[in-house]
């Protein structure tokens, strides 16, 4: 008997709708706070954002029909909201405009996403391309090497104007391959080997060996450029993928002990992450030798003064920050002027944006379209954890840019592309056939009108 299931598209499009309408109520507020009108352009803005999100729903409605509702609007309601916050950082610094070049790249974004959606019709596609993936992904990981530093890091790659930060690409190359290569020796990693400990079964190294080198390669090439941040997503990525592959929970375990001796040992040795370290054990140092609060006690401020709701947006003084406002702090300017209450909000919608990728993994049986969902969903997790957990004071800084939130044209391109395979993987997860009729098989292309069990 055919089991139906409801497209949701109607969800969808209302959903969209209010996710665009939101940021265009911000974007005017913005300009009534600072000048005591709606800005000029709040009606261009509001049809190019709109234009947008209208593009990417035609393009789910028509190719990803049982695509999860929530997907698409999540990401159009970030991604909204990151460019009002920075055109309002925009307005303390009149010679460097940062919201237009952003928008720029979310139009970039958002048409990768359309063209990820309509192009790849089967997730399991890119299983093909798993070594091609690997090789990109250390590719783009060393040619940073050779351009010089920007504030102590080589993780961009500069041309006249345009910089390009190749590591935000690699993460998602990189989960492909773990994902494919995981799924391929799943029972090699479940019952061969010797026990270590009593909690962790450790895989011969015929089976482990290629993954766990090219896991050693990438974070080593990211220790050579000083990002740090993006290496400890790789780490995260890499343990959590072996542990849903395995499920052997030992695998945390030992990775949360050899996250602890690399980070003792880098925060040791590395002078660059060492002053780092410092500034997280003592925020406030700074201002008692006389030099005024730095990036990390102006940010414990900026939550301070928000208070539970807000200056309101345009009231705030997170300005101060310096340079990184609009990058690695632009979630001060959110906790400042939109409060605990907004701080609040924006942490749901990205937990959500999470969970409904965990739930897709969790209903996909083929096990490279489980890893995957699993692997896209975990970059968005430990990237949010890393960075609020930086510029809350619990975690030293890391260096790395909010999804959707923050200023770079890298990382909301990168965001855009893990929403659309995240759309595509939960279409198959809605439409596949029942468990009853492909028992013992990879789950096949999805069916129209049908869903798991």
């Amino acid at each position: 008997m055919e089991v139906r299931v409801p497209r949701r598209r109607g969800t969808e499009l209302a959903l969209t709708v209010a996710a665009v309408l939101l940021p265009v109520y911000g974007y005017c507020d913005v300009g009534l706070a600072r000048n005591g009108s709606v800005p000029p352009g709040a009606a261009g803005y509001g049809a190019g954002l709109g234009l947008l999100a209208l593009l990417a729903h035609l393009a789910v409605r028509l190719r990803a029909p049982y695509a999860d509702p929530l997907l698409l609007p999540i990401a159009v309601l970030l991604n909204g909201l990151g460019l009002v916050l920075i055109y309002r950082l925009d307005l303390e610094t009149p010679g460097d405009r940062a919201a237009p070049t952003q928008l720029v790249w979310s139009t970039i974004g958002v048409g990768l996403c359309v063209a990820v959606v309509v192009a790849l019709r089967d997730h399991r596609l890119l299983r093909r391309y798993a070594y091609l993936s690997v090789v990109a992904a250390l590719v783009l990981m060393i040619v940073p090497i050779f351009f010089p530093a920007v504030n102590g890091a080589r993780i961009w790659i500069r041309a006249g104007g345009l910089s390009i930060q190749p590591g935000e690409f690699a993460k998602i190359l990189l989960a492909v391959f773990f994902a494919s290569y995981l799924a391929a020796n799943r029972a090699a990693l479940t019952t061969t080997g010797r026990t270590l400990w009593r909690f962790v079964q450790l895989p011969t190294g015929r089976v482990l060996g290629p993954v766990v080198t090219i896991w050693l390669l990438s974070v080593g090439v990211l220790v050579l450029e000083r990002d740090l941040g993006t290496s400890l997503l790789f780490f995260g990525l890499f343990v959590i993928l072996l542990y849903v592959a395995t499920g052997r929970a030992g695998w945390i375990a030992v990775g949360l002990l050899l996250a602890a001796a690399g980070a003792y040992a880098v925060g040791s040795l590395e002078p660059h992450v060492h002053g780092r370290v410092q500034d997280w054990l003592h925020p406030f140092a700074s201002i008692e030798a006389g030099r005024g609060p730095n990036q990390l006690a102006q940010s414990l401020f900026a939550f301070a003064a928000g208070g539970v709701l807000g200056t309101g947006l345009g009231h705030g003084d997170s300005i101060l920050i310096g340079f990184a406002a609009k990058s690695d702090f632009i979630l001060a300017t959110a906790g400042e002027e939109l409060g605990l209450t907004g701080l609040t909000a924006i942490f749901l919608l990205y937990a959500l944006l999470v969970e409904r990728g965990y739930r897709t993994g969790l209903v996909l049986r083929d096990p490279f379209g489980q890893l995957l969902a699993i692997g896209l969903a975990s970059i968005v997790a430990l990237q949010v954890f890393v960075i609020a957990g930086g510029v809350t004071g619990l975690i030293p800084l890391t260096g790395m840019a909010m999804p959707f939130l923050a200023q770079g044209g890298s990382s909301v391109v990168t965001n855009w592309i893990i929403v659309a395979l995240l759309i595509r993987l939960s279409d198959s997860a809605r439409s596949q056939p029942p468990a009853g009729e492909c028992a013992g098989q990879d789950a096949g292309p999805p069916r129209p009108g049908e869903r798991a069990a």
